[in-house]
């Protein structure tokens, strides 16, 4: 199995090379012209468009955090529709894995966890993560997404949105102008003058917490009473907006109210910059500003023009979420070729072409149970019923940060202690090559697999027929005919002959770059 690796390793690379050479496609849409303006001034030449099965596979990966199936690999390669792209990424944008997905992004932001350090319980943790994952179904505009998780009240398990001020290690005014900053603002308020500080702390200092006689509720609340007595003895907090106006508060008035108003402002010059900003990081590798949850003067846009354009259509949208999407997904930025036609170090900072990335521990452990029609097991320290998982569920739809397993732990899933986007690690280690090659768990998810093992033996089929199954089934592609010789003449061998080879083909295939990476 080592050497048909060794031989699989130098064909899957040269395959995705050549799926690089479609002819190049029109410019289209504010992104490209802003994008391919940039290019040119620095005379950086922009990657191909990429092929059909490199884009099934990659908006799959990117939109609903899910592998395609060979069925619907095969249905979007086979189709000659001259906009299949468009019709498909609507239609994905549509999947119930698109909340999933975008549910578990958020709930990575939001420290949606029970346990230590954040301590939201099991209850809470579940009535969150459904007010997320439905705001995300619904396409709930962005400014009342945000405004509800500033200024509701109530309890924590009736109202989920109050959960916002739970899921903090500390609950003091400047840690929740930290957070408040970080989420919707995109910057790091830590890294401010005390005095800015402050001055936008004072928006929460009379944000109340109380028990009840339910385990584990707590009641989330604008303490009037505690603002009247400020108002009364030494006047209300001194409130400062980001932008260093002055607020006036009133003790009849919710502060955190005041501050949502002048947040989702049309004219607030970060609202909508760090969400659009976000989105294109998400999807692109990297931000226009980047890192994106680190937005200061002294880090700024490198293509201004693009993010302008993206902020504007998110403003003449009203806030919609998925129109910001379809028009990353559609354009033909997005859709270039990982395989860079430039050798300048910036053309990546650039958006010159895609960028390689492995896949989220989440989705790469969802894709091997799909692959292999497996099941995952998970662990918290929370008891059951709270933690019971049903044997299909993906781990993409896990509601509880608190709930994890060895493979999340050690492919970087993030623990959800700061909302930073640093948390998630994707860099590959010696520890994860290791595990997919040589692990128990991995290789009773393949060798021992039913399915496949229904398609490799399937009676009345050629060898060279399953070939063409596992690749559709763990790359999303047909293979090369240089691929399918290499195979044939690998299943010849004596020590490889019948089922061994087509076994060896999908550990292979799993343990390639290019089943573990976004391309």
């Amino acid at each position: 199995m080592k050497k048909l690796l060794l031989v699989l390793s130098v064909v899957l690379v040269s395959s995705v090379i050549d799926l690089a050479t479609a002819d190049a496609a029109n410019v289209q849409g504010r992104i490209d012209e802003a994008v391919f303006r940039r290019l040119g001034a620095l005379g950086i030449q922009p990657a191909k468009p990429c092929d059909d099965a490199v884009f099934v596979r990659r908006v799959y990966l990117d939109v609903i955090g899910t592998v395609p199936t060979p069925e619907e690999a095969r249905r979007f390669l086979v189709d000659k529709a001259p906009d299949k792209r468009r019709v498909l990424i609507d239609r994905l944008l549509e999947r119930e894995e698109f909340a999933d997905y975008w549910a578990m992004k958020w709930g990575d932001l939001l420290r949606v966890k029970a346990e230590f350090p954040i301590n939201l319980w099991p209850n809470a943790v579940q009535a969150y993560h459904r007010w997320i994952r439905t705001s995300i179904k619904e396409n709930r505009p962005y400014d009342r997404f945000a405004r509800e998780l500033i200024t509701e009240s109530g309890s924590n398990f009736r109202v989920p949105q109050v959960n916002f001020y739970r899921a903090m290690q500390s609950r003091e005014p400047p840690d929740i102008t930290r957070m408040v900053a970080l989420t919707f603002m995109g910057v790091r308020a830590d890294k401010w003058p005390q005095e800015r500080r402050e001055g936008m702390a004072a928006f929460f200092s009379y944000v109340g917490y109380k028990g009840t006689q339910e385990w584990k509720e707590q009641i989330v609340f604008f303490d009037s009473v505690k603002a009247a007595e400020h108002a009364a003895t030494n006047g209300m907090a001194v409130a400062i907006f980001p932008d260093g106006t002055k607020a006036k508060l009133s003790p009849d008035k919710d502060p955190r109210e005041v501050f949502a108003d002048w947040l989702i402002r049309p004219e607030n010059p970060w609202f909508a910059r760090n969400i659009v900003n976000r989105v294109w990081s998400w999807l692109l590798g990297r931000g226009i500003i980047h890192e994106p949850d680190d937005i200061r003067p002294d880090n700024p846009a490198r293509h201004p023009e693009l993010l302008e354009a993206l902020q504007k259509e998110l403003l003449a949208s009203q806030y919609d979420m998925k129109h910001i999407f379809r028009l990353i997904l559609n354009s033909r930025t997005y859709q270039l070729s990982c395989v860079p036609l430039s050798e300048q170090a910036k053309s990546e900072a650039h958006f010159a072409h895609y960028p390689v990335r492995r896949l989220d521990a989440e989705v790469l452990i969802d894709a091997l149970n799909q692959i292999t029609g497996t099941t995952e097991q998970y662990s918290s320290y929370i008891p059951e019923p709270f933690t019971f998982i049903p044997e299909k569920r993906r781990t993409i739809a896990l509601s509880d940060g608190s709930i994890t397993s060895p493979f999340l732990e050690l492919f970087g899933r993030p623990p959800r202690d700061t909302g930073l986007e640093s948390e998630r690690n994707n860099a590959p280690s010696p520890a994860q090559r290791l595990h997919l090659l040589n692990s128990s768990h991995i290789h009773h998810k393949i060798v021992e697999s039913r399915k496949l093992q229904k398609l490799i033996t399937a009676r009345g089929k050629s060898p060279r027929r399953i070939m063409i199954e596992l690749y559709l089934t763990i790359l999303s592609r047909f293979p090369t005919e240089k691929e399918l010789a290499r195979m044939t003449a690998y299943g010849r061998g004596e020590e490889t002959k019948g089922t061994k080879a087509l076994v060896d083909l999908a550990w292979a295939l799993i343990n390639s770059s290019e089943f573990q990476y976004r391309h």
